[in-house]
């Protein structure tokens, strides 16, 4: 593939084998990154933390480079699952991590952890995690609040950079990206059923291509909902088809999961016009899929 464009951009098919899998480079951080991830937030679906340890070091060694984690996700244990399969390979992966806090006193404290369980003295990327309300970007922006602890982790090397996530509503997406010019990057839903329903594409999406900032893609799944009426691979598409998108994040629990994720990136192409519209259709109409809080309870209700 073309490095620093669109992932879909036209590229190739190429054989499948480890480490060979497209990269892009995200955003405005520079830095070139795998176009899919592994996401921290499924590692609840393994038996133990050494499992799912294992699990990350196949995926790295599959080609995977880019790793999703929260504080939260699994108690701590899936920081802590990253921190023993990604030991010794720290330097090659882009790590990062989140904090649900919304002060600067305790999301240091969240860091401070995340940095003990995830073995390391630095994430790639940290980020406020689950922003929901107008509220939450007054208290993350206002004296005391978390920007302070995340401005002063950057200065310090503790992060390379920062952005913000959330899958409630995607005018305050849109707001706090407008309302703080330090965010190197956004986390948001990006899927086939999304333009239904409180529209991340058609909200936030494009506030974020319009300052640069690298753009991660959750839901791509529809949490497995949208798999009722699609298949993973038209799943995956669209979502690295939406101009702006970096990288999918993807809930991988299996080898063969994330193989087949893989397979999909290397022989990826843009979807067309045409082809959007029949899986947008397809999405809301098929096999019992439905919009709105039905499918999409994560957005608030209106």
């Amino acid at each position: 593939m073309t490095k620093g464009g669109n992932p879909a951009d036209g590229r190739a098919s190429m054989a499948m084998k480890a480490g060979d899998i497209p990269t892009t480079r995200f955003g405005k951080t520079g830095i070139e990154v795998s176009v899919i991830a592994q996401g921290g937030a499924r590692m609840d679906l393994h038996p133990d933390v050494q499992t799912a340890a294992a699990h990350v070091r196949v995926v790295y060694d599959l080609g995977v480079t880019y790793f999703d984690c929260a504080r939260t996700y699994w108690d701590g244990r899936a920081e802590e699952a990253y921190g023993i399969g990604l030991e010794g390979i720290r330097q090659d992966v882009f790590l990062t991590t989140k904090t649900m806090k919304r002060t600067a006193k305790d999301a240091e404290q969240d860091m401070a952890t995340s940095l003990r369980l995830l073995k390391t003295d630095y994430v790639d990327l940290w980020q406020v995690h689950s922003v929901q309300s107008r509220d939450d970007i007054d208290a993350i922006l206002g004296p005391g609040g978390a920007i302070e602890a995340f401005e002063a982790a950057k200065k310090a090397g503790k992060c390379r950079f920062i952005g913000f996530t959330g899958h409630c509503d995607p005018e305050v997406h849109a707001a706090l990206l407008k309302a703080y010019d330090g965010w190197d990057t956004v986390f948001m839903p990006v899927h086939a059923a999304d333009h239904a329903y409180l529209s991340f594409e058609q909200t936030a999406l494009p506030v974020a291509v319009e300052r640069g900032v690298g753009v991660q893609a959750m839901k791509i799944f529809g949490k497995a909902f949208l798999l009722r009426s699609l298949n993973p691979t038209e799943c995956l598409r669209y979502a690295l088809s939406q101009p702006g998108v970096h990288v999918a994040v993807c809930g991988a629990g299996t080898r063969g999961q994330m193989e087949d994720n893989i397979r999909t990136t290397q022989n990826l192409r843009r979807m067309t016009p045409g082809e959007i519209a029949d899986v947008r259709r397809r999405a809301i109409v098929g096999a019992g899929v439905h919009t709105g809080p039905t499918m999409e309870y994560w957005k608030k209700t209106t």
